[in-house]
């Protein structure tokens, strides 16, 4: 492969199961941005939002994506706010093709209303709304950042992993 797949897109989107099947058909490593930063913070992602903050976060996120992108031949599975940051991106399409996936927000709701692994971004809104608002926040830097997209909506994991492969060969 000599270079890396990014899967970028909001929570739920499938990224980390996608990424599970793209890593064993190419034979090569999954990376996590997310599990790394928790790795070097030592504590899991709520935990370091509430004792340093978001920018905090933002920071360290940073710090990784510069890490990993010196690798070559992974697949990286990239947490829903690297957009934010310009130099991520940057660091990011150095050696990679990035691979936006995106979903409806009710289906996103119900593949993540379980996950109590990540706090609120906004605080003030309803658990739908804010991933309506944060999904309206985020889409154009999405879009800017991703080489293609593949909407996961009606989609299995499989398929979606067939047609990131299908437009790899392209």
């Amino acid at each position: 492969m000599k270079m890396n797949l990014v899967l970028i897109g909001y929570r739920g989107t499938g990224k980390s199961s996608v990424a599970e099947i793209l890593a064993k058909r190419f034979a090569a490593k999954k990376v996590s941005t997310d599990e790394l930063i928790v790795q070097k913070a030592g504590m899991s992602i709520p935990e370091i939002v509430e004792k340093y903050g978001w920018e905090h976060f933002r920071e360290v996120e940073s710090e990784v994506v510069k890490e990993v992108c010196k690798e070559d031949d992974l697949i990286i599975d990239a947490g829903g706010g690297v957009v934010l940051r310009e130099e991520n991106i940057k660091n990011l399409k150095m050696n990679s093709k990035v691979i936006l996936l995106t979903a409806d927000v009710d289906v996103i709701a119900e593949r993540i209303k379980d996950d109590k692994n990540r706090p609120s971004l906004t605080g003030d809104k309803s658990f739908v709304e804010e991933i309506g608002a944060v999904l309206a926040e985020r889409k154009s830097l999405y879009e800017k950042a991703a080489d293609f997209m593949i909407d996961t909506t009606n989609l299995t994991i499989e398929k979606v992993a067939e047609k990131i492969i299908w437009r790899m060969k392209k």
